[in-house]
């Protein structure tokens, strides 16, 4: 019986090294975070607007649902002190350039001064900016951790979501080949 005891512990070791190397070997990418809500209505949208910001020289509209209602909208959860939302947004940027796309934000839990600072400094992509001062939007969302970005089809269904920053390869192996199935619908 101690024999079988003191050998537990290794035998234990052994099983979980297995189911381990198992994973690792398994070929599936762990980057990728499925979503419960793809396929599914999005959340609905009701946030103050970020105070002080402007687009086109006019106040900044609150992120609504009748902001991003018929149009394919990239939804982008984003901050100033999250050091990914810097590096990804140029790449985003780029995206609100293309006419097929809305890009609207969720400033989450922010200051609205160093938004205000990173929007200056970087460039403004949004057609409407909400601000998610307790995070209660990023949980309706299904918000692992920022940045992430929805689309969402003109008919209010979420058909893709990119948990972390937007790369050359996230781009044209994911959200692009979305876009392009979004538009062949319509």
């Amino acid at each position: 019986m101690r024999i079988v005891l003191a050998l537990l512990p290794l035998a234990i070791f052994g099983v979980l090294a297995y189911v381990f190397w198992a994973q690792l070997q398994s070929g599936r990418d762990t980057s990728v975070i499925p979503s419960a809500l793809i396929g599914t209505k999005a959340p609905t949208l009701a946030l103050e607007p970020l105070a002080g910001a402007t687009l086109n020289g006019k106040p900044m509209p609150a992120l609504t649902d009748a902001a991003i209602a018929g149009k394919l909208t990239l939804v982008n959860v984003w901050a100033s002190w999250c050091v990914p939302c810097r590096q990804e947004h140029p790449i985003i940027l780029e995206l609100s350039k293309d006419p097929r796309l809305t890009v609207v934000g969720i400033n989450y839990k922010d200051q609205n001064e160093n938004a205000l600072r990173f929007l200056g400094e970087l460039g403004n992509p949004f057609h409407a900016v909400g601000i998610d001062p307790r995070g209660k939007a990023a949980i309706d969302w299904g918000v692992y951790g920022i940045p992430e970005s929805y689309l969402v089809g003109p008919d209010g269904t979420i058909l893709y979501k990119r948990v972390g920053p937007f790369d050359e390869k996230s781009l044209e192996e994911g959200l692009k080949p979305a876009i392009e199935k979004a538009m062949a619908k319509s």
